[in-house]
This record gives C-alpha cells, sequence and structure tokens, in this order.
C-alpha cells in the first residue's frame, strides 16, 4: 500500500527538454554522418580525385577511372559532357581559384560557364566545397541563366475535379506563378486534370506554361494533343545502379527529351540529392559528387535545364549535417554549367517552420529561374505530389518574405475581390467547354461550391471517380486543344480561347525552348534576350517601383488614415466622462490622494488603447480602483512629454501622497513616487494589448494603497509573448506618433475636471 504522504518524485531531467519535445522539430529526424552508407552531404572517402586524361581527341580516364573501366554514366558524361577544347585548361585551375572567381564580381558569368564545361564531377564538386552558403548565395546571384526570377505551382486535388483545378489555376497565374503542374490520384484522370488546368491557367493571362505530370509516354500523348506545353518528370540519377534499377539509360533520357522538343514542349531533367541514396545504390559516395555527375550527364544530354535540389530526397539530405547547405550547392552548380534552374524547394524537407523559412532563403534571396520547382498553391492535403515546401496555407507567408527582404520570388498579393473573379470566370469557363463538348454538365451549386472553397474537403462537385469518366471521353474522342478552343470561343470566352490559342502558336515557333524561357506579356524572356547581366552592386535583376508596389501591397497593411479614420473614433455620446479643462494643476494637498496624468492625445486624437477599451473606460476603472481603496483622486492632463515614465513622475510630484498613474491613451500605464528616478517606477502595466479593464481597476486600487502607507501585491498581466506580437507594432507606433506631435515642451501640467455623461 502506498504511503499517501509521500513526496512525489524530483523530476529526471531539465523542464525545457519535455517543451521542446513538443516542438515540431522533434517530428524531424537527424541522420548521423556515415559516409560508408551514403550519408555525406559532401566529402566521402569514396569521392573519386578530380582528374582527366586525353588521348587523341578522346577521354580515356574520367575522375580516376580508366576507359575500360566507365560506368555508363562515366561513359556519357566523357562523350557527351566534356569539351575538350576547354578540358585542359579547367581541370589545371586550382579548385579554391576558380571558387573564389565564382565570388569575383570582375569575372564574368560567361567565362565561368565556358570553364565548367571542361570540368569533370570530381572537380566541381571540389570547387563548390569551398564556398560557404554565403559565398554559394553570392554565386548564383551572378550564374543563374535568366535575369529576371520566377516562380512555379502545383495545382492539384484530392478529388481530381477538373473545376476546382480550373479554379486553383487561375487563382495560381493570378498569383503570379509562370508554370503551373499537376499530376492526379487516379493515373486514368490524366486528361481531366490537363483540361481543368489549361483552361484555368488562360483565365486573366496569357503565357502560361503548363505541365501534366503522369507516365511519360501518356504525358507526351496529352502534350502531343496541345494541352501541355513543358515537361520535366526525366529523371536522371547519379550511380549505374539507380539507372538500371529504373529500366533507363542516358542515352533513353536524352531521347525522350528530344520527342518533348522536338513537339515543341519545353523540358528540363529532374535530379536532386538523396535520390541514389533513397533508392539503395549510392555508392558510399557523397550526395553532392552523385548530384555532379548528374548534371554533368544532363548538359551532356542537351536539355535547356534541370529541375534539381530540394526535390524528393530532400528531407533525407536535409537531416544530414551539412544537407541545406548541400542542396543549394547542387542549384548553384546547375548554374554553372548553364542549365535553367528550378531550385527545388517542392518537397516539405521539415515539419519545422523555422526551418522550412531558412531553407528557402538562399534561393530567394539570391534569386533562380525558378524559386520553386512546385510551390504548393493549393492546401497540403490537396497536393498530390504530397506537401510541398510551401503550400497553400503559407502563400502570405512567402509573400511577406519578398516584400521584408526586398526579393523578387515571382509572386504578387491577391486581393479578396480577384481572387473570386479569376475562380468564378475559371469555373464557368470550363464548365461550358465540359457542357460543349459533350463531357459533363456541371450544376450551378457544384460551380460555386469550388469558386469559394479553400480547398477540396469544401466542395461539393465531381469525385474522383466520377472524373474517370471525363478523361476517357476527352482521351477515347480524341479532342485536343483546338477543340477547347474553339468552345471556349463559341461560349464567349474570347479572351481565354486567345490566351490558348497563343500557346499553340508557340508551340509551333518554339521559342520558348530557349534556356530558361518563361512568357510575360505575350513575350519570351530568356537567356538569349534577358540573360542575367549581374556584375556587382547596381546591376542584375532590380526591382522596378511598379513591381515594389505589386510587392509591398500585403493585405492587412495599414496607414495612419486606418487608426485616425473616421471608422477609428468611438462616438462621443458613448463616452463616461468629458474632460473640462480647468486651469494649471497645482500641488495637492490631500496626502491620501493619486493624481492621474493623462497623456497629450487622451481623447483628442486617440480615443480607445490597442487593446480596444474605450478610453472612457478606463479611466472610470482606475477612478474605481483608486476610490475602492479608500484614496481621492485627479485627473491632469501632461503636455510637455508622451513618456510613460515622466507621465507618471509628473502625476507623482503633483499628488499631495507624492504618487501618482501615468497612462498614454494607447494604454500603457505606471505607478510613480515623486522621489524616484524617472525609470525607476513602482508599477508598469506595458502590455497594453492585452491589458483588461479589471487590470486597469486593480492598478488604481494598489496606486490608492501606496499612497495610504501600503505594500500591495504587484498586479501581474499574464501572457505568453502575445502583447509583443508584430501586429501590435504598426499601431501602437502611429499611435504614439499622434501622442508626440501633440506634446509641448513648454505647456505646464493642466487640470481637468470631470463631468459624468452617464
Amino acid at each position: 500500500m502506498s504511503d499517501q504522504n509521500s513526496t512525489p518524485p524530483l523530476p529526471n531531467r531539465w523542464q525545457r527538454f519535455d517543451q521542446w519535445d513538443k516542438r515540431p522539430l522533434r517530428l524531424d529526424r537527424f541522420a548521423r554522418e556515415d559516409a560508408k552508407n551514403g550519408f555525406a552531404a559532401t566529402n566521402s572517402p569514396a569521392d573519386p580525385k578530380p582528374s582527366l586524361k586525353i588521348s587523341q581527341g578522346k577521354v580515356v580516364e574520367l575522375d580516376g577511372v580508366a576507359e575500360a573501366d566507365f560506368d555508363l554514366i562515366d561513359e556519357f558524361i566523357a562523350r557527351h559532357h566534356i569539351d575538350l577544347s576547354v578540358a585542359a585548361e579547367a581541370m589545371a585551375l586550382d579548385a579554391r581559384d576558380f571558387a573564389r572567381r565564382l565570388v569575383d564580381i570582375n569575372v564574368p558569368r560567361s567565362e565561368l560557364t565556358r570553364l565548367a564545361k571542361g570540368m569533370t564531377p570530381a572537380k566541381l564538386a571540389e570547387v563548390m566545397g569551398h564556398l560557404s552558403t554565403v559565398e554559394l548565395m553570392f554565386a548564383q546571384t551572378k550564374l543563374r541563366a535568366r535575369r529576371t526570377p520566377a516562380n512555379q505551382a502545383h495545382v492539384t486535388n484530392a478529388k481530381d475535379d477538373p473545376l476546382q483545378l480550373a479554379a486553383d489555376s487561375a487563382t495560381a497565374v493570378a498569383l503570379g506563378f509562370d508554370e503551373i503542374e499537376t499530376t492526379m490520384r487516379v493515373a486514368s484522370n490524366g486528361w481531366a486534370n490537363a483540361l481543368g488546368c489549361v483552361v484555368g491557367a488562360a483565365v486573366g493571362r496569357g503565357g502560361v506554361l503548363f505541365q501534366c505530370s503522369i507516365e511519360e509516354a501518356e504525358e507526351l500523348a496529352i502534350g502531343m494533343a496541345g494541352f501541355t506545353s513543358y515537361a520535366e518528370t526525366v529523371s536522371v540519377y547519379g550511380t549505374e545502379g539507380s539507372f538500371i534499377d529504373g529500366d533507363d539509360t542516358p542515352w533513353s533520357k536524352a531521347f525522350l527529351t528530344t520527342a518533348y522538343a522536338a513537339r515543341g514542349i519545353k523540358a528540363r531533367c529532374t535530379s536532386g540529392g538523396g535520390s541514389e541514396l533513397l533508392m539503395g545504390y549510392h555508392d558510399a559516395h557523397s550526395i553532392l559528387y552523385l548530384e555532379a555527375r548528374c548534371l554533368c550527364l544532363q548538359r551532356g544530354m542537351g536539355v535547356q535545364g534541370t529541375q534539381n535540389g530540394g526535390i524528393d530526397g530532400a528531407p533525407l539530405t536535409y537531416s544530414v549535417p551539412g544537407g541545406g547547405r548541400e542542396i543549394f550547392a547542387e542549384n548553384v552548380m546547375a548554374a554553372l554549367l548553364d542549365l535553367e534552374c528550378a531550385s527545388g524547394n517542392d518537397t516539405r524537407a521539415s515539419s519545422s517552420e523555422i526551418r522550412v523559412g531558412a531553407k528557402i532563403m538562399p534561393a530567394l534571396v539570391s534569386g533562380t529561374d525558378f524559386i520553386c520547382s512546385g510551390f504548393g498553391s493549393i492546401l497540403s492535403y490537396d497536393n498530390s505530389f504530397a506537401a510541398s515546401l510551401f503550400n497553400g496555407e503559407e502563400i502570405e507567408d512567402f509573400l511577406a518574405l519578398q516584400r521584408d527582404f526586398v526579393v523578387e520570388g515571382g509572386l504578387t498579393p491577391l486581393t479578396e475581390d480577384r481572387a473570386l473573379d479569376v475562380r468564378r470566370r475559371a469555373v464557368d469557363a470550363v464548365a461550358a467547354v465540359m457542357e460543349e463538348l459533350g463531357l459533363a454538365e456541371p450544376r450551378e451549386d457544384q460551380k460555386t461550391s469550388v469558386v469559394f472553397a479553400s480547398g477540396s474537403l469544401e466542395t461539393d462537385t465531381f469525385s474522383a471517380g466520377e472524373v474517370v469518366a471525363i478523361s476517357r471521353k476527352i482521351k477515347d474522342g480524341r479532342i485536343t486543344a483546338t477543340d477547347v478552343i474553339k468552345a471556349l470561343h463559341k461560349r464567349g470566352f474570347v479572351e481565354e480561347a486567345r490566351n490558348l490559342l497563343s500557346m499553340l502558336r508557340l508551340r509551333v515557333a518554339g521559342d520558348h525552348l530557349q534556356t530558361a524561357a518563361i512568357i510575360r506579356d505575350g513575350k519570351i524572356l530568356s537567356a538569349i534576350n534577358d540573360p542575367n547581366d549581374y556584375s556587382g552592386p547596381g546591376t542584375g535583376y532590380r526591382i522596378s517601383e511598379e513591381r515594389w508596389r505589386e510587392i509591398s501591397a500585403m493585405r492587412d497593411s495599414i496607414g495612419r488614415s486606418d487608426v485616425f479614420g473616421a471608422g477609428a473614433r468611438p462616438h462621443d455620446g458613448n463616452a463616461a466622462y468629458a474632460l473640462i479643462p480647468a486651469g494649471s494643476a497645482a500641488l495637492g494637498r490631500d496626502k491620501k490622494e493619486v493624481v492621474i496624468g493623462l497623456s497629450p492625445a487622451w481623447g483628442i486624437d486617440i480615443h480607445e488603447t490597442t487593446a480596444g477599451h474605450k478610453l472612457s473606460d478606463v479611466l472610470d476603472a482606475l477612478i474605481a480602483g483608486i476610490e475602492s481603496a479608500g484614496s481621492s483622486f485627479r485627473v491632469v492632463r501632461v503636455r510637455h512629454t508622451a513618456d510613460t515614465s515622466f507621465l507618471g513622475l509628473t502625476a507623482a510630484r503633483l499628488s499631495g501622497s507624492g504618487y501618482g498613474i501615468g497612462i498614454q491613451a494607447k494604454g500603457t500605464a505606471v505607478i510613480h513616487q515623486k522621489d524616484r528616478y524617472p525609470h525607476m517606477n513602482v508599477e508598469l502595466f506595458s502590455m497594453a494589448p492585452i491589458t483588461s479593464l479589471d487590470h486597469y481597476h486593480r492598478l488604481g486600487a494598489n496606486a490608492a494603497r501606496f499612497a495610504a502607507g501600503e505594500n500591495p501585491e504587484p498586479v501581474l498581466v499574464a501572457y505568453n509573448g502575445e502583447a509583443l506580437l508584430a501586429k501590435h507594432h504598426v499601431k501602437t507606433a502611429l499611435l504614439f506618433a499622434a501622442e508626440t506631435g501633440a506634446t509641448n515642451p513648454a505647456a505646464l501640467p493642466e487640470e481637468l475636471r470631470l463631468e459624468r455623461r452617464r
């Protein structure tokens, strides 16, 4: 039988660890560095030393491997990546010296990319190893192919619903994404998904490139029907075992990218650290070295760009010491090899929002051709690719980062009216196409549910199974983009028909196949006509004044008019008191009185505290508290200062008891005593946003008890940090600016007579 009087056992750990255990970071797992088993971000002992031997115009040794021992990756790199005209010069360079050139504004990008074409994978990895994260960011700023950064969105949903896909595509386009990508929960729904996205993408803006990610033969068929304009599903690996496991070779991948390009579909490959480790074919090499092999393969294939960095293997790579730096080094290496870089960030690499925000910053601050290759513009549960680094829940967080650091992330804040307008237009457009082509007849309530829904859990529309029939009709009926254009035009969606037709014309011209091409205002921007010309401060891409106005116009931005406008002032008739000036304030004689010192703008320019309390109610609470403790009160307006401490000290020096209360109109208050230093108050109430009327009542009572010679228990305002939240700071600064603007350094304190109104 236990002893009921025994003391509870002492804790056996510092309780802070209990709190840390509840943080989202604990959902992550961190891998110990273990190069033998592939857990090395860089510099594995198994990584080869850089070497290159050429005999009779042919590579006969690559990174320590003789020609007779080449695997299929060595063979392809040796025959198709290595530029023999610069190889000797490039390989002779000291890796540290070349790394310094990457951060030297006097060395042009063209010179660096020229030399990189003659470097082996091991040489490239060695160069990257000499750069810190900050240096990698600087290098990326000058190395990216296109001058103007952009962004790409995932548009999917859990039901494969074409109505929602259209609405969400239109929203993504309105947000500024230059590419959108979809996939599906049910493979058979690829054609319906393509229809929904391509129609939605044509709403409000032309020239948005679109991809339907599915099995490659099916994807090519969807592209041939005119629905898609780019592809990035061509996966490349850094070990022979990974390629064999995927039933592919570098040659088959090269053929596939050629097939896309030959049909006017912009293509890039996909690689990224950690994939070989996930597949079990890491060969004990470092993650960075394997990615260097992937990128050399891609350059040898002749593809215009790559999707690399934070792809499917990102959570694994991010778990390894130095993994975040390695992921970004991959992006820099891609740009160095003159490839368009869609810099990953399409995989949720961490459960920690702090780590998520940190991971995006190198790419966002330095700028890449596409900051994300798959920003989840939809909610995370609707993301059929799996949750992205950023999803629909966090779009405004990303917009704030652009604004905070004055960087181009490719997105533009979206007003509520604009969002509803494009969503309604897109839903009506795709519904009209479906009706015109005999695919389905969406009901009005179905369409409305999609327009207002944030995600598929809130829609009352097609299920994934119902979409199968729609998709089959599109495929079996050999419906093409031209049929969609005709249907749009016939049903009055003329602008959308023109936008979609312009994409088909672009497919014929092929200008969007240039390296790093996007379409803005109907014009191609690429490495050809918008080359990155960064060469130091004042050069390269700079945000224009017009663009800055777009980026900075965040929702919930407030200014003086929002705080002091007509709607910000309560009606005077609701005030408990009228404050009547009664001449200069004099020293009091009542030994029990408490003087309340009001700030200069109290009840004149400002009528509510930051917590939303009417100032008359606050004053009523203070007076009631003073009287409840048996003291009298006087009220004065202090006009020479708005500082809380000096408000309180001035009131105390006028008080017969020597105790006073100083209070700003925004709600910050102190109890002061006449003989103390200005900032050595008796009690401070600094948490105005969470200070209640009861707190002010107790403050008044404590001031009265001090005046009576007692030592009351201090009043504490409990908080969890909420009073310090950033949302309060703008309003607080605006209010205090009004207070300081109302001061008159030469003015004496003014006695106030209270006339009760209610």
